[in-house]
């Protein structure tokens, strides 16, 4: 029996063929839907595990999708399109969405996208001695301490600013999601904060050259051009 409940919206057959018969090979069940309506049922009725979707359907647009979607529920969304303009990427995460790849892509690329989300579906806090805490972030050799406000790498401690502590930390909660700069913004500075986004790239700079070997050759934090930052995955 599958462990997973996948729905995919997607309105090229061939393209359906091909992504259902990699899910299920890693033993996905998956239902599909060939427009937006349709899909929608689908969500509604089977409150499935993650969601693939496209933006380009033949009756609703992938963002009121996303819309409608996240006036219920959080199930994670992974957008996939053949859309690349930065503006439909920012609009799609913006409103909900959880992830974004850009057709054409690969098995494994879309795999691990899917364990991500999934990842993000399970609980971040744990209860120790009573006390509700959240899970730390470890990824090769960093490792930040939520509770303790506390960040090492190779377990020698990093000193952060307090607002380079909230970035590292709002980036890490969110491990491997993309999170836009007005996101990180409004998170950071506030809702009415200058959506210019200079210093929130002066801070992000001044982070790498702490945690990174090769800032021009980022481990953790990753640049998603024109759209936002993503950091790599959490191991916990």
């Amino acid at each position: 029996m599958s462990k997973f409940t996948i729905v995919m919206i997607e309105d090229e057959k061939n393209i359906c063929n091909f992504i259902e018969s990699a899910l299920e090979r890693q033993d996905y069940k998956v239902s599909t839907a060939y427009n937006g309506r349709d899909g929608l049922a689908l969500i509604n009725s089977l409150c499935p595990d993650v969601i693939l979707l496209d933006l380009g359907l033949p009756d609703l647009d992938g963002i009121d999708i996303i819309k409608s979607v996240r006036s219920w529920t959080t199930i994670p969304i992974i957008v996939i399109s053949a859309r690349t303009q930065e503006q439909e990427k920012v609009a799609a995460l913006d409103f909900g969405a959880d992830d974004y790849i850009t057709k054409p892509f690969g098995t494994s690329e879309l795999l691990a996208r899917i364990r991500t989300a999934l990842r993000h579906g399970k609980p971040t806090v744990k209860a120790i001695d009573g006390c509700v805490v959240q899970t730390p972030y470890r990824c090769e050799g960093l490792y930040i301490d939520f509770a303790k406000r506390l960040v090492t790498l190779n377990d020698h401690k990093i000193h952060l600013t307090q607002i380079e502590y909230k970035l590292v930390s709002l980036l890490a909660e969110n491990s491997g999601k993309v999170l836009t700069y007005d996101y990180i913004i409004s998170h950071i500075w506030g809702p009415y904060a200058d959506n210019n986004n200079q210093i929130l790239r002066v801070n992000m700079a001044h982070i790498r050259r702490k945690i990174e070997a090769n800032p021009a050759e980022p481990k953790y934090i990753f640049t998603e051009i024109g759209v936002g930052y993503r950091m790599k995955e959490s191991e916990i």
